[in-house]
C-alpha cells in the first residue's frame, strides 16, 4: 500500500494520459462512422473504414480505456478517502455512462463490419457530441470539485 501512496503522482499522470488517448479515440471513432454510413456497403471505401475503425478501437480505444480503469482504481485504493467526496461519485456515474457509450460504439463497429448498419450519418454526427460533453462535465467535477 505504501508503494501506491509513493507512486500516486505517477499513477495519476498515467491515468490522465490514458484518459486523453481514450477520449481522442472516442471522439474520432463516431466521426469515422459518419463517413462510413454514407459509403456503399461492401465497397472499397467501406472496407477501408472497417479496417480503420477496427484498428482504432482495438489498438487505441480499448487498451487506453482498460489502462484508465485500472489506474483509476489504483488511485482510489491509494487514497480511499476520495470515496467520501460527492464529486467523485458524480464523476464515476459519468464514467459509467462513458463505458456505456464505448460499448455502443463497439456494437456500431460490429454492425458496420457485418454490413448491417441501420443508423444514418446524421445520427452519428449527433452521437459524436456525447463523449466530449461527458468529458466537459467530468473535468469540471475533478478540477472544481463543486461538492
Amino acid at each position: 500500500m505504501n508503494f501506491l501512496v509513493d507512486a500516486y503522482p505517477w499513477i495519476k499522470a498515467f491515468h490522465v494520459i490514458a484518459v486523453i488517448f481514450w477520449m481522442a479515440g472516442m471522439a474520432y471513432l463516431p466521426r469515422l462512422f459518419v463517413y462510413h454510413a454514407d459509403a456503399a456497403a461492401g465497397g472499397e471505401l467501406s472496407e477501408t473504414f472497417k479496417v480503420m475503425e477496427r484498428r482504432l478501437l482495438r489498438g487505441i480505444i480499448n487498451p487506453s480505456m482498460i489502462a484508465a480503469l485500472i489506474l483509476g482504481i489504483l488511485l482510489i485504493v491509494a487514497n480511499p478517502a476520495l470515496m467520501a467526496q460527492g464529486w467523485l461519485h458524480a464523476k464515476l456515474t459519468l464514467v459509467v455512462l462513458m463505458f456505456a457509450l464505448h460499448g455502443m460504439f463497439s456494437k456500431y463497429r460490429k454492425d458496420f463490419e457485418r454490413d448491417q448498419n441501420r443508423k444514418s450519418a446524421r445520427f452519428f454526427r449527433i452521437i459524436n457530441e456525447a463523449s466530449p460533453l461527458l468529458v466537459v462535465f467530468i473535468v469540471i467535477l475533478v478540477i472544481v470539485r463543486p461538492f
